[in-house]
């Protein structure tokens, strides 16, 4: 997707995804880092919902309401909400509390009922857990998970030979879409002379921890 290149452009200017030496959770030395919530001003956090919407937009799962998990996907959930509108898609939102609000209307869901087919948003799929909480949330009020976007796919093995991405999609039967993935990143490498130097050092990391395929 054309968007990709750009989304990198964005995170890179931003210095949301940086090069150099950094260990990942799971103990790997990884030549890149991307933490999505650097995009922390007005501008690049309209950017990258304007992303996230035309990323949906052109995958074309068929979705009813949004979902953003607490707590980076609730700002998430809002802003790409208001994208889509500005592109004539308006879909209601919710997210949901860490800790459930013990007055007023209780509970620890905020925003529209969770009904239908639901698309959940976050910003990465590290060890899955944030999905299959959602998913039972979801599940939980009577709704179905629709599919889960994200910024970056890492196209990185989990503990055994599938990257946590494929885990998310075998485990629900849901699509995962994502902005750019590790490709998407290689391939900008590739292209960009202020940073090709660190292209050899992610096809290196890629050939050890990536994945053979995405199918």
């Amino acid at each position: 997707m054309d968007f990709s290149r750009d989304f990198i452009t964005l995170a890179c200017d931003k210095g949301v995804l940086r090069f150099g030496s950094f260990v990942t959770k799971a103990g790997r030395n990884s030549p890149y880092f991307f933490n999505a919530g650097l995009f922390d001003d007005g501008s690049s956090f309209r950017e990258l919902c304007g992303f996230y919407a035309r990323a949906i937009v052109a995958a074309g799962v068929p979705c009813d309401m949004l979902f953003g998990p607490a707590y980076k996907g609730i700002p998430l959930v809002a802003g790409v909400a208001i994208r889509l509108a500005e592109q004539g898609v308006n879909l209601p939102f919710a997210f949901n509390r860490k800790e459930a609000k013990d007055h007023g209307e209780g509970g620890t869901l905020v925003g529209a009922p969770l009904e239908g087919r639901v698309l959940i948003l976050d910003d990465v799929i590290s060890a899955g857990t944030s999905v299959r909480e959602s998913v039972d949330i979801i599940r939980g009020a009577g709704a179905e998970p629709a599919g889960v976007v994200i910024a970056l796919d890492r196209m990185e093995r989990g503990k055994g030979e599938k990257s946590a991405v494929q885990e998310v999609r075998e485990s629900f039967g849901i699509p995962v879409v994502a902005v750019a993935t590790l490709e998407d990143l290689i391939g900008y490498l590739g292209d960009s002379p202020e940073l090709a130097a660190n292209l050899e050092a992610v096809q290196a990391y890629r050939n050890t921890y990536g994945i053979a395929t995405q199918s």
